[in-house]
C-alpha cells in the first residue's frame, strides 16, 4: 500500500516502489528515478533508484542527511573519503560536497533534515 507523501501516517511499500523506480530508471537516459515518500515539516525522505554506472553529480546536502542502501552497491564519495554502500548499510552524509556512484543497479533511501 502506498499513500501520498504528505499523508499523516502514510504507509509506503518501499520494496515494491523501489522495483518500480528501478524499472523506470532503466528506461530513461539519466539512469535514475526518485520519489519523495515522506514530506513533513523539516524532513524529507526520498527513494532513489540509480542504474549501474550512473551517479548523482557532486552536490551539497541542504541539511543533515542519512543514506540507507536498500539494494545494490554504491559509493558515497567526498574529495577526502569514500564509503562503500551495500544492502542494509546506513551512512550519515558528511556536511561537505559529495557524490553518489552506483556500482550496480541501486536503490537508496535518503532522509534530509530541512532547516
Amino acid at each position: 500500500m502506498t499513500s501520498t507523501p504528505n499523508d499523516s501516517g502514510a504507509v509506503v511499500a518501499l520494496r515494491s516502489l523501489g522495483q518500480d523506480l528501478l524499472a523506470e530508471a532503466r528506461t530513461v537516459s539519466s539512469g535514475r528515478a526518485a520519489r519523495t515518500v515522506v514530506a513533513a515539516p523539516g524532513l524529507r525522505t526520498t527513494l532513489l533508484a540509480l542504474t549501474a554506472g550512473r551517479e548523482l553529480a557532486e552536490h551539497q546536502a541542504p541539511g543533515a542527511a542519512t543514506l540507507i542502501c536498500l539494494a545494490g552497491r554504491a559509493r558515497l564519495a567526498t574529495a577526502e573519503r569514500e564509503w562503500d554502500l551495500q544492502e542494509d548499510v546506513l551512512v550519515a552524509i558528511p556536511d561537505q560536497r559529495h557524490r553518489l556512484i552506483a556500482d550496480s543497479d541501486t536503490l537508496v533511501l535518503l532522509t534530509v533534515r530541512l532547516d
